[in-house]
């Protein structure tokens, strides 16, 4: 089969493959229908992600058809249309019994390296490193999903792939940073970073009550979508001083919540953004946190911070300090997708939320090279990449 390979930093190459087989009696092989590049792909392809190794297939955002079952699985037959979630998680440990999918304890079978570095390991992910198991992403025409009885979702027939292929990571993803900021009536939610996670984060925050939401970008197409199609009010960082503005835009009190939809690779301005790039370029600090710092300090006394945006180790001059003493709440994680999965469904069928409008290129699996270069550098007002296997395109 083709798929998505990984060879370096900014060198991904589709290759013939050995197909995948069933390894477990849990197991299920998927064909492949649609499937994405994700922001966090971009920090694997940036080089920013430790353990991958030359030939591990990326993705873990993707769909597509039961073609194989393991001997256990009673739940899908061959034939089902399936999302499935980029946690692979095993629904029997602790973790999973709590509904904490993203941290199951069974699934990543390098747990070691993981506790290394964050004292505790989360679950499995596609394609994201052997620190998170090793797996084989699904960007390519077939996939291996482990725990098949726990983790995929049938999809019914009268709705396409576009439709419902996000349920797999960021529609789940930006509701969970939503939910985390404990909405009530009247909020005012600020959301920075206006890629993929942050345009369901402000659909998100909507759905579950604010009153207003601003969002915060340098890219004017990704802030005219946020507008038309989110309705959120818009800052960009370029042209004014964020704390000031969000400060003049709730009256002097700040946000209610503050979603951090950017993660470890942040632009910035000033000073402290080129400190930043240096520290990151010869490994001082794992990331640049410039979006965080900012949504620390704008959130209001005793208001909610909520951290969608991936970061890998350890962050320089973080101000914990307007964490302790203005009493603000911090909420993160990896998303438990499998929580999620019916309720946004559910939405989806109802009309409620239609998660299409963020796709920007629909390309074949052959073009994923092109694809990772276009997304990385916001080429052709790239938003989001919707890749089809070449048996599809």
């Amino acid at each position: 089969m083709k798929a998505t390979c990984w060879y370096g930093k900014e060198d991904v190459r589709v290759e013939e493959v050995p197909d995948p087989q069933i390894l477990n009696p849990r197991d299920a092989i998927v064909r492949v229908t649609a499937t994405a590049i994700c922001g966090s792909d971009l920090h694997i392809y940036d080089g920013y992600i430790p353990s991958m190794k030359g030939g591990d297939i990326l993705g873990h955002e993707f769909m597509g058809e039961v073609v194989e079952v393991g001997a256990a699985i009673k739940t899908l037959v061959p034939g089902d249309r399936v999302v499935v979630p980029f946690p692979i998680s095993c629904g029997d440990c602790w973790s999973c019994r709590r509904g904490l999918f993203s941290l199951c304890e069974n699934s990543n079978p390098n747990a070691w390296m993981a506790e290394e570095l964050w004292g505790h390991s989360p679950a499995g992910i596609y394609g994201y490193s052997h620190l998170l198991g090793g797996y084989a992403g699904g960007q390519a025409e077939y996939a291996r999903v482990p725990y098949a009885d726990v983790g995929p979702i049938t999809i019914p027939a009268g709705l396409t792939d576009e439709q419902v292929v996000f349920l797999s990571d960021i529609l789940p993803t930006g509701y969970m940073a939503a939910e985390h900021c404990d909405i009530h009536a009247g909020d005012v939610v600020a959301v920075w970073g206006c890629g993929p996670v942050g345009q369901f984060a402000i659909a998100g925050a909507y759905l579950l009550g604010a009153d207003r939401v601003i969002a915060i970008d340098r890219l004017p197409y990704r802030l005219k979508m946020a507008r038309e199609k989110g309705r959120a009010e818009t800052i960009n960082y370029e042209e004014c001083d964020v704390l000031d503005a969000l400060k003049e835009m709730t009256g002097g009190r700040g946000p209610d919540a503050c979603i951090d939809a950017v993660g470890m690779e942040a632009h910035g301005t000033g000073p402290a953004a080129v400190m930043d790039r240096v520290q990151q370029a010869v490994r001082l600090e794992t990331g640049r946190p410039t979006a965080l710092r900012q949504v620390i300090m704008a959130c209001r006394n005793g208001g909610t911070v909520s951290v969608a945006g991936v970061y890998g180790g350890f962050l320089n001059e973080i101000p914990f300090g307007s964490i302790m003493n203005r009493s603000l709440t911090v909420r993160s994680g990896q998303t438990h997708v499998q929580r999620y999965l019916r309720p946004l469904l559910e939405l989806i069928e109802k009309g409620k939320i239609d998660p299409t409008y963020i796709i920007t290129h629909r390309l074949s699996l052959d073009e994923a090279p092109h694809g990772y270069e276009i997304f990385k550098h916001k080429l052709d007002d790239c938003v989001k990449v919707l890749l089809y296997p070449t048996h599809q395109a």
